[in-house]
């Protein structure tokens, strides 16, 4: 593997690390967690139910209650006509007040009469009597403490999570505990803890069933209510969400039970909330996400002042879970929500009331921190390895299908088990793999890839210099010995071709052989060595190593002369001579590289095994055959029929070279050739026992049989010599030849 390849895989796990910490939250990053939202709230927006429910109504503090009663805070006695109506007209199951009466309602004048009867008019006979008559019916607070007892009401209050040195840190009374089991080792638990409250007047608390923090400790950073803790713990105990108390007081009060994740014999987070039968999900800090039905409406309203006026529906009220709550703009009750930018508090806690009733409430539990975790390192990891391997076309496919499977694996699990898996974390943690691999590849690889093809492109294909980039550390320009193989073709009768050709044909006609000889030789992975004049130099096994390099330049060559003869009609047309290429093929060792002087370099191969390759295209004349490949190449090549044509001795070489013909693959030789073949190998073999009778009768057979064979003709000449000269008793058989 390359140095490039490996600070490409270092930095693309490096880029993972980050977001690995941010699930494991050694850090959060903050754009994560805003496109997080984004993910959420877009999956919200697409699944809402968009139905109305009807069993929780909202009965409304709006602008048409406050210009028939009156300016905000009202008047208890016309809160405790309200909760009259609600519950002797309207027949209401349950009524929860997203209000907190912490001051006491002094509007009647009582406080008044009570300093003058402590003080000038203790004395007053008369006053004391009319004061005594009137002061119950002047307590508006005991007036709205008595329309509240024996009632299924719940009153809202909130904690303070900060408390000023110089306020009161508790205000009012705050409503009985949970008496909730499964509270053991509570501290150990990130639940909420507030600081102080803000609660309703003991006598208004006392009458009530019971009571509900409205506060909101958990909303996101961008002001969103998109969760909301269930309970709060305070002074040791805990104290449960209006919208939780509420449909508590609806169910007729069931037991609450915390299911906590415990860890050996440690506690590590909440995952649930049992209210009767009841599984309700919550977060690690106790919080729910908020079932959001739909935008504001998602549940019947009713104004207050109907309410009053008693003019409301019946049908609308009867046997409901009644919220009251403010929904005028100027009481500041509204808040940003993931469906709607401006939406009532109190719509908030009805759409929590429907979702515990219907068990709706999406899951995010603590474990999901491990999932989040496990599902980068594999998409880090895997991507890392993959993508490299991958071409532009591919890679974005890859991208394309893993994106998919992420993005339809969540929404699966949050439809079908309600389960909010993490979403913007992956696909960021992609799309920068992406975009890093893709970038890599265009301004790093594509570099190299145009440096080798300036290098090599003049020599191979483009097909082998992507193999190159993809293995470079195995290209090298110095000077090595490899074992190759080396093919030289040459135009016979190329000078008087050219002699009479003007330089414009002559041009043409060499441009017209040239170009698809070259795509021949580049097709099986060669790579051009030189043009000289008419004649090509090529070879096979650099720059890349090619174990198969003979096979792949036999092919070549056989392929190059099937072509030429296609080639010839279309010659005769352009009123060219037809050509004849003769083609030699040597497999050994060489020497290759970069070579040259210094004002020009060209990527070449030398050494004797070259020279034989150039002698072997040379003998194509002399035994009149159109290929010749030498021993070692034969061997190199078993699916091709060959026909050994002599051993010889060429000029400047000692060492003999048994030589053949490629005669075409075996599967495409036909019965006949192959019994000649074998015909003319057994009087080969008495020609070299010098049985000069057997061979001329075998060979002057042959002869006959294939007239313009100018092997056998050669033979019936040297048999006809030795018969008259002769050779030495320790002849070998071989042929020496004085010319190139």
């Amino acid at each position: 593997m390359s140095t490039q390849r490996y600070i490409r895989i270092g930095i693309s796990l490096l880029l993972t690390v980050p977001f690995l910490l941010h699930a494991t939250g050694v850090f959060r990053l903050g754009f994560l967690e805003q496109l997080e939202n984004v993910a959420y709230d877009t999956r919200l927006q697409l699944t809402l139910p968009a139905t109305v429910d009807d069993r929780v109504v909202i009965v409304a503090i709006d602008e048409a209650s406050l210009n028939e009663v009156g300016r905000w805070p009202w008047s208890r006695d016309v809160l405790a006509r309200m909760v009259d109506q609600l519950y002797d007209q309207y027949d209401a199951r349950t009524v929860g007040f997203d209000v907190v009466f912490a001051e006491r309602d002094e509007s009647s004048g009582l406080r008044v009469l009570q300093r003058l009867a402590d003080g000038s008019l203790a004395d007053n006979a008369d006053f004391m009597e009319q004061y005594r008559a009137l002061a119950p019916d002047l307590d508006r607070d005991r007036t709205f403490a008595r329309a509240l007892e024996e009632r299924n009401a719940v009153l809202g209050f909130f904690f303070r999570n900060r408390v000023d040195p110089d306020s009161n840190a508790t205000v009012g009374m705050l409503p009985p505990a949970l008496g909730a089991s499964g509270t053991d080792g509570l501290e150990h638990l990130p639940i909420v803890s507030p600081e102080g409250y803000g609660a309703n007047l003991p006598v208004l608390q006392q009458a009530a069933a019971g009571g509900g923090f409205f506060d909101n400790p958990l909303v996101g950073r961008d002001g969103v209510f998109r969760r909301v803790p269930l309970i709060q713990e305070y002074a040791g105990d805990l104290y449960g969400l209006l919208a939780l108390e509420t449909a508590r007081a609806a169910l007729g009060w069931p037991e609450v039970e915390l299911e906590v994740a415990r860890e050996g014999n440690g506690y590590r987070a909440m995952e649930s909330v049992q209210v009767g039968n009841r599984e309700i999900p919550v977060d690690e800090q106790g919080a729910v996400l908020v079932p959001y039905r739909g935008p504001q409406h998602s549940f019947p309203y009713v104004s207050a002042a109907d309410i009053l006026d008693a003019t409301a529906d019946r049908s609308i009220l009867e046997d409901r879970i009644v919220l009251v709550g403010a929904t005028a703009a100027g009481l500041l009750d509204l808040r940003s929500t993931p469906v709607q930018n401006v939406y009532p508090g109190v719509e908030v806690h009805a759409n929590i009331v429907s979702g515990i009733l219907d068990e709706r409430i999406k899951r995010r539990p603590a474990y999901l921190l491990g999932y989040e975790f496990i599902i980068l390192a594999i998409l880090g990891i895997g991507l890392t390895v993959l993508l490299p391997l991958l071409t532009p076309l591919w890679l974005s496919a890859a991208i394309t299908a893993i994106t998919a499977l992420i993005v339809s694996t969540n929404l699966m699990a949050w439809s079908g088990a309600d389960l909010v898996l993490p979403l913007a974390s992956p696909l960021v943690l992609i799309a920068l793999l992406f975009i890093f691999h893709v970038a890599w590849g265009f301004f790093v690889e594509t570099r190299g890839k145009r440096q080798l093809a300036k290098l090599f492109g003049q020599y191979i294909p483009p097909e082998l210099v992507e193999e190159m980039d993809k293995a470079p550390e195995e290209i090298s320009l110095a000077g090595e010995s490899r074992e190759m193989t080396v093919l030289f073709s040459d135009v016979r009768g190329f000078t008087g071709i050219s002699e009479n050709l003007e330089p414009s044909e002559l041009t043409r006609l060499m441009n017209a052989f040239l170009t698809p000889m070259t795509r021949i030789i580049h097709q099986h992975r060669g790579t051009i060595d030189k043009y000289m004049g008419d004649a090509i130099m090529a070879f096979w096994g650099a720059p890349l190593a090619d174990p198969d390099h003979a096979r792949h330049a036999v092919h070549a060559a056989w392929e190059m002369q099937r072509t030429m003869r296609a080639l010839q009609p279309e010659f005769e047309r352009e009123g060219w001579p037809p050509l004849e290429v003769g083609i030699g093929l040597n497999s050994g060792l060489m020497n290759v590289g970069n070579m040259g002087s210094e004002f020009r370099m060209a990527y070449t191969a030398l050494g004797d095994a070259v020279n034989l390759g150039s002698r072997l295209e040379g003998l194509t004349r002399t035994y009149g055959v159109a290929m010749i490949v030498s021993e070692s190449t034969r061997q190199a090549v078993p699916e091709f029929e060959f026909r050994e044509l002599d051993v010889v001795r060429v000029k400047g070489k000692d060492r003999p070279v048994a030589i053949h013909e490629p005669i075409g693959p075996i599967d495409e030789v036909d019965r006949q050739t192959r019994k000649a073949i074998k015909r003319y190998h057994a009087a080969l073999g008495k020609y070299r026992q010098c049985d000069w009778d057997a061979a001329e009768r075998e060979i002057f057979s042959l002869s006959r049989e294939y007239p313009d064979d100018r092997v056998y003709a050669m033979y019936l000449d040297r048999i006809m010599h030795f018969r008259n000269n002769p050779p030495p008793d320790d002849w070998d058989g071989v042929f020496t030849h004085q010319t190139k």
